[in-house]
């Protein structure tokens, strides 16, 4: 960490005091020390979470172990002591063909709401945390500084803008709507800044253990991560707070409904019955699972579409307000985390000033984006072998054998040396991009290339 210095040489606002938002102020923290000033804005008046179970990957975890937090996230994750509990494989929805699968070396899973307290026990003390500050939308408040405006009438200012908050995002949004025409087709605006719906609802719920043991004591949801395939339709369940409960989430899906525009709440209460009658006649393990829900909530699953770029001038996304992805891969928050840690790094190198801020931001997109795009895509590919190409009739226990070894295939995803690897892959792009700028003659041409990177409101 770096000496404190009498003023910050920037200052940095990220807009979402998720699980990105939260590790990106954790990382500036730990690598820059008070010589970046971080606000970090939430919309809601406490920092909390949708969903209840979140995998936390060994990518990640590296990530975690680097930044001295990952003692206290192993000790509220759950890892299952065996792999081979109860039947590994059993046929589900039998009357149009399905598979049971238990993923070997699952990673721990842990509830969501626990990993968002320890990462916001570790938030630094160069962070001001703002609550019931969502962002509307932002604007040039001077050549060097950005207006940042809320939806309860108040203002503040900023060097540096991270867009941290989600796939709504109203920075994702802005800054394509400000983006000059000779950079993206302004026909495209609305299909970068909105989000798309993949036409899948999705059913989650969280079980106690214990219920479930008194009607089903053998069910295989308790030996750890369990995915149900079935025609159109799949579910996942774990484990999660040292076993006593059990994470549910279901997916069914209507492929031609896909990137059409949903009617209603994306989210909404279900009553029980709803959803044991689109699972009737599937897996029995997971019929006796729906039996034990009490407080089930439908989901509309939307995605953000690939964008053209993550980072313009001195702005940037992460995590979901850049690449919300589908979660059939669990790796949504992982990447989220990810991205926190590389631009956090970045930002936090000595060589990054305010001046080379979108040099440095350019070269967060160049590492990161074209490796979390790839994994939203084998996210889909995925979720499509889980629910057994809808459209596709298997002949034979062959076949679906094949099948079943294919996506065991897609669960190694993340062999190209993690976050880590990425962080050193930039830190390189970093030192060559700076020793160009120092070159006689660059500083000019720089300055103007800055100007031109900012963005008008």
């Amino acid at each position: 960490m770096s000496l404190p210095s009498a003023t910050p040489k920037f200052r940095v606002a990220i807009c979402g005091a998720g699980i990105g938002g939260l590790l990106l102020a954790i990382t500036i923290g730990k690598f820059a020390g008070h010589d970046i000033q971080i606000d970090l804005y939430e919309a809601h008046d406490a920092i909390t979470t949708a969903g209840a179970g979140v995998t936390v990957s060994r990518r990640t975890s590296k990530v975690m172990e680097e930044l001295g937090i990952y003692e206290k996230i192993s000790s509220v994750s759950y890892k299952p002591t065996s792999s081979s509990y109860g039947d590994k494989s059993r046929r589900s929805n039998s009357s149009q063909g399905g598979f049971r699968l238990t993923l070997e070396n699952a990673p721990p899973a842990m509830h969501r709401q626990h990993l968002v307290d320890i990462l916001t026990q570790h938030l630094p003390s160069s962070c001001r945390l703002h609550f019931n500050k969502r962002l509307t939308q932002y604007g040039n408040h001077s050549p060097r500084s950005f207006i940042l405006r809320f939806a309860d009438d108040s203002t503040a200012t900023t060097d540096v803008l991270i867009g941290a908050d989600g796939v709504h995002s109203s920075v994702r949004k802005t800054l394509f709507q400000t983006l000059d025409r000779d950079v993206v087709d302004p026909s495209k605006i609305g299909y970068y800044g909105d989000p798309s719906w993949t036409g899948t609802m999705v059913y989650r719920a969280v079980i106690s253990a214990n219920k479930l043991s008194q009607i089903d004591p053998n069910n295989v949801a308790f030996g750890g991560l369990i995915i149900f395939c079935g025609k159109g339709k799949h579910a996942v369940s774990y484990p999660i707070l040292q076993g006593t409960l059990i994470n549910i989430v279901a997916f069914v899906t209507d492929e031609q409904k896909a990137g059409t525009p949903f009617e209603g709440h994306w989210v909404s209460d279900v009553s029980q019955e709803e959803v044991q009658e689109l699972y009737q006649d599937f897996d029995p393990a997971f019929e006796n699972l729906l039996k034990c829900c009490e407080n089930l909530s439908r989901w509309a699953l939307h995605v953000v579409n690939e964008l053209p770029l993550s980072t313009y001038g001195r702005v940037a996304l992460i995590g979901d307000a850049c690449h919300a992805m589908t979660p059939y891969l669990g790796a949504g928050a992982g990447q989220a985390m990810e991205d926190a840690f590389v631009l956090g790094r970045i930002l936090a190198h000595p060589l990054t000033t305010l001046d080379n801020v979108p040099t440095a931001l350019k070269v967060y997109q160049d590492v990161r984006l074209p490796f979390t795009q790839f994994v939203a895509r084998e996210s889909e590919r995925t979720g499509r072998m889980y629910e057994i190409d809808a459209h596709r009739t298997y002949q034979g226990n062959e076949e679906m054998q094949a099948k079943k070894e294919q996506i065991v295939g897609q669960q190694n995803w993340g062999g190209n040396g993690g976050a880590l690897a990425e962080w050193l892959e930039a830190e390189k792009k970093l030192q060559e991009s700076y020793e160009v700028l120092s070159k006689p003659g660059v500083p000019n041409l720089y300055a103007r290339l800055l100007c031109a990177h900012d963005v008008h409101a």
